[in-house]
């Protein structure tokens, strides 16, 4: 599929993730998130999300944004055979390999009529009333997912995500920028970086700014990025 075919163009933009790093950023535990993109050990239910690097334990960005798709949904109690065979038909419909990663402002009607689909033969109550439109519930969802995420214009896929937009709009996740690390977006250097440098410089926020010609303001951003998301 198109995603697929840009990542081997070139691996480098698609983003770099173990599945320790996905965990911590998306805040949910490990093995929850294999059985998503490898499948369950006893099982024959297979993966929910296509892999971009199937032949390793690398996870790309466009997984991490349908993961965090599926956490969602599975937080309000939409189950795991749903969101299979949602994803599944999604993919064969639209020709995409990663649904749960396109804008909502294009796809939220289509996923809900998917889901509601599935979710009927599924005889699935709970994922029918959320997506056949008796309430509000999907919308909010959504939305709230779509919260920090900007858009490509062009494929409608995720192509940067701000994990928290209102504390920390400076920034993003983005893999073009350092391998899709949590970055500063404007001045594209990673915030583990400054935070290991203001540490080894006794935590002097002006020495660092001046190693790497950025304000003060950008390094202390970065400093608390890192100390808030390490709790």
């Amino acid at each position: 599929m198109l995603e697929h075919r840009r990542i081997e163009a070139d691996p480098l933009l698609a983003g770099f993730y173990s599945p320790a790093d996905a965990a911590r950023l998306l805040k949910v535990a490990s093995p929850k998130l294999r059985g998503w993109l490898n499948g369950w050990t006893g099982s024959t239910a297979g993966p929910i999300v296509d892999r971009d690097f199937k032949d390793s334990r690398t996870i790309s960005f466009l997984d991490l944004m349908e993961m965090r798709f599926i956490e969602a949904f599975r937080s309000q109690g939409v189950p795991m055979q749903t969101l299979r065979k949602a994803a599944d038909r999604a993919r064969r419909d639209w020709s995409v390999a990663h649904p749960f990663a396109l804008a909502k402002a294009v796809y939220l009607t289509d996923r809900r009529s998917v889901f509601a689909q599935v979710a009927e033969q599924e005889k699935d109550r709970i994922t029918w009333d959320m997506a056949s439109g008796q309430h509000e519930m999907w919308d909010v969802i959504e939305t709230t997912i779509a919260k920090g995420v900007e858009f490509d214009p062009n494929s409608n896929l995720a192509r940067r995500w701000h994990p928290l937009p209102g504390e920390f709009p400076s920034i993003g996740i983005d893999p073009a920028i350092a391998f899709g690390k949590p970055a500063l977006t404007q001045e594209r250097i990673p915030t583990a970086a400054l935070h290991r440098m203001w540490r080894a410089e006794g935590g002097s926020i002006s020495r660092v700014a001046a190693a790497y010609e950025i304000s003060e303001d950008a390094v202390k951003a970065a400093v608390e990025y890192e100390i808030t998301t390490a709790s």
